[in-house]
């Protein structure tokens, strides 16, 4: 389904049901803080866990949680580590098929402070796209990162930002709500990154399928508990992936 032309956006309805969608691998110590801490911004939110096998045990510690919840909590297990691109379209694929009005990605590492949602979920009423920022107003609102991964990050939203001309300041990061009509809108199936890169892919689609997004301000702080999925590979994918999109848009086959 493609949407060559959406309408601006519009006052939604006030009975928006919203699934934030939470990729794991080797997240137990962080699952009991991070779904608890989602679900107490109120009935509209509930979670679907997408969990790529971890060998810690997080899946069956979700399922374990999800039957306690009341049909908030949802898990989908995959195979094996598969990448963050294909957990998001895997958890927006059953969100859609679900019938949810607003997919939201959040990191499980509390990283992203689930107190906002609701204040994205208030930003997506008159927009169509939210970003959770960590740079507007031209402020860096990080805590506990070293200075080399804050200088990567600014620099790495810095370049995709200069490169596809989207004019948003947070491309990378990933706190992120959609309204059904823009993932629907942009064809899933088209998506072709997998790393850090897939946040900025998912951006420039929307945007230059005409919809409308916005930058909310939160204060990212760094993970407690568990290691960090940052690597090499992740970092050159996201610099070679930026020049694709723009290829790809001047031939039309976006």
């Amino acid at each position: 389904m493609t949407a060559s032309s959406p309408s601006p956006a519009a006052p939604r309805d006030p009975e928006l049901r919203v699934l934030v969608v939470v990729p794991t691998y080797n997240e137990r110590e962080n699952l009991p803080r991070v779904l608890p801490a989602i679900l107490e911004q109120g009935e509209a939110f509930h979670v679907l866990v997408v969990d790529d096998a971890s060998p810690d045990g997080t899946g069956e510690m979700a399922d374990e949680m999800a039957r306690t919840s009341k049909g908030r909590i949802h898990v989908l297990h995959r195979e094996g580590k598969e990448g963050l691109g294909t957990a998001y379209v895997a958890g927006f694929r059953w969100g859609l098929d679900e019938g949810y009005d607003l997919l939201c990605e959040m990191d499980a590492d509390l990283s992203h402070p689930p107190e906002r949602l609701p204040d994205l979920l208030e930003a997506a009423r008159t927009a169509d796209f939210v970003v959770g920022s960590r740079y507007v107003g031209g402020r860096v609102n990080v805590v506990n990162w070293p200075l080399s991964r804050l200088l990567l990050s600014v620099f790495g939203s810095w370049y995709a930002r200069t490169i596809t001309g989207l004019g948003m300041s947070d491309l990378t990061g990933g706190f992120n709500m959609f309204h059904r009509s823009v993932l629907e809108g942009i064809d899933l199936s088209r998506l072709r990154s997998n790393g850090y890169s897939f946040q900025i892919e998912l951006k420039f689609r929307a945007w230059k399928r005409g919809f409308e997004g916005v930058e909310v301000p939160i204060v990212f702080t760094e993970r407690a508990e568990g290691e960090s999925k940052m690597s090499g590979a992740i970092v050159r994918e996201a610099v070679w992936r930026v020049w694709h999109l723009r290829i790809l848009h001047i031939f039309g086959r976006l």
